[in-house]
């Protein structure tokens, strides 16, 4: 697809006074905030929760705290009971980020930058910004984390076993006196670690995108040398496996299990729907790794300046165009990018005195790609801020163009028959 070259076109003034006033402050905070509930940062990686983690949260905690405990340790006070349950469903959860750390740092180890790890409803998930290089690298990355979770189980089981002292003699001939003699700590141990264990087990079946189906995928990617067939096949084996749960699902609920039956059937639906969109990631990333990213950028737009007022940019720009993001141009040099969810995170009583440098995003936040990059490339940057369009410049960092998402969408469309799964 040929690109008419033409210069951006700047309608704006050059210089404005510095202001510094409440409204912007407040709008760059409500902007550099983001979803979820940041817990902090591991390895200079950022730790996000989902906020559908609550859900499940909720649901260890109760698990525990109104049928399992109580049976253990009928003695128990309520609020002894419930402070256990609790710490149970905060190291579970602690555990799965231990996890996902470890997939983190192994593949930093090979060179694949991760930029956070997101604890949701369904485990957790860490955003690598790309595929492993080669079947070493999958296989490294995938397999750590179960080695993790094992470790994890392993050790709790022993040390909860050291602590239970004569009590675990005592589970074989009366389990329930045996464990209403344990400590609190010998209790949340000897939970914690076979669940870990589970955790491990669940996560090595060969079903793609599990670690286990990450680790098929490398073995059928070492033997035969082809990404795309090992994705296929590892990808069928992780549909068929969340098919299957979908299935037992269903038949759960059929026979009076309906809680159980739901969740597993929306965890057979998860894996299946990740496992087909984790296929169809590979194959557009090599469709569109030969296409040079200036065939596809667009170089027909409107800049505006950091001191453009916000009334200007919504009335003049956002409506007086069908551009949804504009570029931030101070002279030549790019300072920032605008859009209009920027302009909807701030109230609009403040529009009037707030200028686009209160609201954009600063170009050393941005994700900029190469003039001379693939698409995939661009695709990649999309994926990584999980935005719409990202801006191209050359190597002098002069603003050539921006490539979006619709536009790769387009290509891949006028391609569809090369790209069929």
């Amino acid at each position: 697809m040929a690109s008419t070259t033409h210069a951006p076109s700047s309608t704006w003034g050059a210089h404005e006074p510095e202001r510094r006033d409440e409204p912007r402050a407040r709008a760059r905070a409500r902007r550099e905030k983001g979803g979820g509930i940041p817990l902090g940062r591991a390895f200079g990686v950022q730790i996000v929760a989902d906020w559908s983690l609550l859900i499940i949260f909720a649901l260890v905690a109760f698990q525990l705290g109104a049928g399992v405990l109580p049976q253990w340790h009928p003695q128990w006070s309520g609020a002894l009971v419930w402070s256990v349950a609790l710490a149970a469903a905060v190291l579970f959860f602690a555990s799965i980020l231990l996890h996902e750390l470890s997939h983190a740092i192994v593949a930093r180890m090979f060179g694949i930058p991760v930029s956070r790890i997101t604890l949701f409803l369904f485990g957790g998930m860490a955003h690598m910004e790309g595929e492993p290089r080669s079947p070493k690298a999958e296989l490294f990355m995938a397999a750590i984390g179960p080695i993790v979770s094992l470790a994890i189980g392993i050790g709790s089981i022993v040390l909860g076993t050291a602590l239970a002292g004569d009590a675990i003699e005592r589970f074989a001939e009366d389990p329930e006196i045996a464990y209403a003699s344990l400590d609190p700590v010998a209790t949340l141990l000897l939970w914690l670690g076979p669940v870990n264990v589970a955790l491990a087990m669940f996560n090595m079946v060969p079903g793609f995108p599990l670690d286990g189906g990450r680790v098929l995928r490398a073995i059928l990617w070492w033997t035969t040398g082809d990404l795309r067939r090992a994705t296929r096949w590892a990808s069928g084996a992780g549909r068929l496996f969340g098919m299957t749960l979908v299935a037992l699902g269903v038949v759960s609920m059929l026979g009076g299990n309906v809680g159980s039956g739901i969740w597993l059937a929306l965890i057979g639906w998860f894996l299946a729907s990740a496992a087909r969109s984790g296929y169809e990631q590979v194959v557009v990333r090599e469709a569109l790794e030969g296409v040079p990213v200036a065939r596809l950028m667009r170089t027909r737009f409107e800049v505006v300046g950091p001191w453009t007022p916000i009334d200007e940019l919504v009335y003049q720009r956002f409506m007086g165009s069908e551009q949804a993001v504009f570029p931030v141009m101070e002279g030549e040099r790019l300072v920032g990018i605008v859009a209009m969810s920027d302009v909807r995170k701030l109230p609009r009583e403040h529009w009037g005195d707030a200028r686009v440098a209160d609201i954009m995003t600063p170009a050393a936040r941005l994700v900029m790609v190469d003039a001379e990059a693939s698409a995939a490339e661009a695709l990649e940057g999309l994926a990584r801020r999980e935005i719409d369009q990202v801006p191209v410049v050359d190597r002098g960092g002069v603003l050539r163009g921006m490539v979006r998402r619709a536009d790769l969408v387009k290509w891949l469309a006028l391609h569809e028959p090369a790209l069929r799964v």
